[in-house]
Formats: structure tokens, sequence, C-alpha cells
């Protein structure tokens, strides 16, 4: 492993803590706002995004390994699925659940926040 892949694997190590972290932190905040309705709408929120996001890295990982064989017609299924997994929850929360919607949104957008910390880390930190 070179130091550039280190370094990556270091930052993907961060932004996987910092999910975790802000999805904690977010739940309870959600909890003394709204009640059980948003922190339970909050880490739905959370839980979908995260698993996107290890879904997403699962993918990137495949992309940069030689392929022994041609990937199959299933993998680009399961690809789209995601996202149809993703919006039929949101459905469902919207019209069968008593959930709050408007969290559950906030819990997807943990791991952009989780990113952005991430850079202003490297941003303050980053060595010449």
């Amino acid at each position: 492993m070179g130091p550039d892949q280190a370094f990556l694997g270091r930052a993907i190590t961060r932004i996987e803590f910092l999910i975790v972290f802000l999805g904690i932190a977010g739940t309870m905040a959600a909890a003394l706002h709204g009640g059980g309705r948003w922190a339970l709408g909050f880490l739905l929120g959370v839980a979908a995004a995260w698993i996107s996001f290890r879904w997403t890295k699962k993918v990137v990982n495949a992309l940069g390994e030689p392929a022994a064989v041609p990937p199959k017609k299933r993998f680009a299924v399961i690809l789209g699925l995601r996202y149809l997994l993703l919006a039929a929850g949101g459905y469902v929360i919207l019209n069968y659940s008593a959930l709050s919607l408007a969290a559950a949104l906030f819990g997807l957008f943990v791991p952009v926040a989780a990113v952005i910390l991430e850079i202003l880390f490297e941003l303050t930190y980053a060595r010449t």
C-alpha cells in the first residue's frame, strides 16, 4: 500500500467515525427537539445513509481492482436497486409512518456533513 492509499484509507476511517459520531449526536438532538418520532426518523435516515455509503465504498474499491472475471448484469441491477430502496423507504415514511420525514432527510445528509468536516480537517492539518 502506497502513501497515497494509506492517506485515503485514514480519511475514509475518519469519515466513517464522523458518520457514527454525528449520527449519535444528531439522534440525541432530534430526541430533545422533537421527541421519539424525530429521533427514530433521524436514526432511520442515518442508517440508510450509512448503508449507501458502505455500498458506494465497495463499488469504488471494486473499480480500483483488476477484474479477474467480468462483472455480472446482476451487479448493475443491485447498484440501481439501492436507490429504489431509498426511494421506497422515503415513500413509506411519508405516507404510512408517524416518523418525521424532515428528521429522516436530515439523517440522510449526515455523510455529507462528515465529508465536509473531513475536508476542514485536511485543510487545517495539511502538510505542505
